[in-house]
């Protein structure tokens, strides 16, 4: 699987090593390319998840905005209610394109 913005791949993993949950596709840490990803400030709350994180994702001096989200501490349970450890894993919105 694949994770595309700007026409650049951002992330790619074998589609066995992602989780799904919720709709989205969460990648594994290492496959991201952390040259394309800045920490952002920004913060949400899952009431089940917890806390995400963002990343903007640049590319080319084009800049997306919290286009990405991990939980760096998912909440107690929550790991077991989609039966892997989701921590730290990246997920994708804002016209990233994740395809196989």
């Amino acid at each position: 699987m694949k994770a595309i913005w700007n026409d650049k791949v951002i992330a790619e993993a074998n589609k066995e090593d992602l989780i799904y949950i919720e709709g989205n596709w969460y990648f594994p840490p290492a496959s991201i390319n952390k040259d394309y990803f800045k920490t952002n400030n920004d913060h949400t709350t899952c009431f089940w998840k917890g806390e995400a994180n963002y990343y903007d994702i640049e590319v080319d001096g084009n800049v997306n905005e919290g286009g990405a989200w991990y939980y760096p501490e998912p909440m107690s349970g929550a790991s077991d209610r989609v039966k892997k450890d989701f921590t730290n894993y990246v997920a994708f919105w804002r016209g990233v394109e994740v395809k196989e």
